[in-house]
This record gives C-alpha cells, structure tokens and sequence, in this order.
C-alpha cells in the first residue's frame, strides 16, 4: 500500500478514535440532556452511532488536514527557489488635464 494512502487511512481512524471519546464526554456530562434522550427512547442507537460518523467526518477530516499542512514542516534544508528581489515599476507622473465645468 503506498505511503500516503496508509497515513490518510492512519489519521482517520486517529480521527475515529477522537470522535468516540467526544461521543462519550457528550454523554457521560449529559450535555443537552442527551443520555437520558438516547437510553429512552427507540431511536437512540442510531443518535449514537450518528454521533460517531459525523464527528469521524469531522474530526478524521481535521486530523488529515492537519498532518498534511504539517508535512512542509519537515524538510529545513533551504533548497527550494531563488531569492531574488521583486522588481518595482518606477512611478511616472502623468499630466492629466482639468477643465472648469
């Protein structure tokens, strides 16, 4: 499997393991009233397992994100491009004419 497929695959489930825990602190802190909507009533399952989809979209999506904006970060060796300044146009007036209306 090539390197990057094998990362992005590792993050994602890095972000998996995020949006469990998440859904458990949602739940165990009872925010929203949340545990007591999930365990009574028919629904609750599928709440929960929304829960954990949604926040791996969201959170293995960051966590990706954040790997591969990350990456430049690694090689300092100072290889890349020239650094020659940016040439600056000179300004030049230009006469323009007035009349009195």
């Amino acid at each position: 499997m090539p390197d990057h497929i094998r990362m992005i695959i590792r993050h994602g489930f890095i972000g998996f393991g995020i949006s469990v825990a998440f859904t458990v602190m949602i739940l165990a802190f009872n925010v929203g009233n949340l545990w007591h909507l999930v365990t009574h009533t028919a629904e609750g399952p599928v709440a929960v397992l929304m829960l954990i989809v949604f926040g791996t979209i969201t959170f293995g999506s960051a966590q990706i994100g954040y790997k591969i904006m990350s990456m430049g970060d690694e090689d300092d060796d100072q290889s890349g491009g020239k650094r020659d300044a940016l040439p600056v146009a000179d300004p030049v007036a230009i006469p323009v004419r007035v009349t009195d209306h």
